[in-house]
């Protein structure tokens, strides 16, 4: 896939674009608009230059004129690689949507797959893996015959999945994603895998596992009858979400990732067969230096 073009590919609106960042980042919202606006009108096709006018448009308050930049990248990027439809939705311009574009996953992760182990490691304070695997061995089964690991990334869990399971399969949507995960050799099949539209053999897998992958699907019942059905009877479901604390099922947040309650999983895994052997809350990560509130949860069929 085309990566998202950063640059305009004409110097002067690259120049003009980089003084309206500056105004940004001196909190001058609305002068970094204005200039980030002319720039644009050289360069009337530059998606991302459109993307970040709507940011400095949201930052400066002009929610109406955000909207309107917004929606001139989904005219530019009809796919939205850059997730515009769940800024409006944010921002109450579009109902908030059950799942993020595929795209816009795809191209957030084939970006971020270069950096992605250390920050997520050691800048973010990345829980999840231990804790997914720690609350695997917690239930007493100690070995899997086959375990799917969804949203498999570099293959973080992958690594804690290895000494327990005799075939490990990964699904990824992306692709650089995947061949970060093909280099550490830990798996036997990888699989460049559309969570939304993906299909297993039925009743094939022992285990399967989506470690810090649920924020970027949003509605989950879906996902978890397929899950169900891959599943051998009493195979084990472990994942995790983002904790929402409100009455709400889920909700989508600035970050662009959904939350969701502990009523509502609870919920989804009923409906789909699974009965819950735990759930816990854990400190899943930090995000902006903040402590991010999680679910671990392991069930099975």
């Amino acid at each position: 896939m085309k990566p998202l073009e950063t640059s305009s590919g004409d110097l002067l609106v690259d120049r003009r674009a980089d003084y309206a960042e500056m105004l940004f980042a001196s909190s001058d919202y609305a002068a970094a608009a204005e200039l980030m606006l002319g720039a644009l009108e050289l360069a009337p096709a530059w998606a991302m230059g459109w993307f970040r006018l709507g940011e400095f448009h949201e930052a400066a308050g002009a929610l109406d004129q955000a909207a309107e930049a917004w929606r001139m990248v989904l005219k530019l990027e009809p796919s939205d690689r850059p997730g515009v439809a769940l800024k409006l939705a944010l921002i109450g311009a579009l109902p908030v949507i059950d799942a993020p574009p595929s795209a816009f996953v795809e191209a957030l992760f084939d970006q971020y797959a270069a950096k992605f182990d250390d920050a997520l490691v050691r800048t973010l304070e990345y829980r999840v893996p231990d804790l997914l695997a720690e609350a695997i061995r917690s239930h007493g089964r100690g070995r899997f015959g086959l375990a799917i690991d969804l949203g498999c990334g570099t293959g973080l869990m992958g690594e804690r999945l290895r000494p327990i399971a005799e075939i490990l399969e990964g699904h990824d949507i992306s692709a650089e994603m995947l061949r970060k995960a093909r280099g550490k050799g830990v798996y036997e099949r990888l699989v460049k895998s559309d969570l939304q539209t993906i299909q297993f053999a039925p009743e094939s897998a022992d285990l399967v596992t989506a470690a810090d992958v649920f924020m970027y699907i949003g509605a989950l019942d879906g996902i978890a009858a397929k899950v169900a059905s891959a599943l051998r009877g009493g195979g084990v479901f472990a994942f995790s979400v983002e904790r929402h604390a409100g009455p709400e099922d889920l909700v989508l947040r600035p970050s662009r990732r959904y939350a969701h309650s502990e009523a509502y999983m609870r919920g989804v895994l009923a409906r789909n067969g699974f009965t819950v052997v735990s759930l816990e809350m854990h400190i899943i990560r930090r995000d902006r230096g903040e402590p991010v509130e999680g679910l671990i949860v392991v069930a099975h069929r």
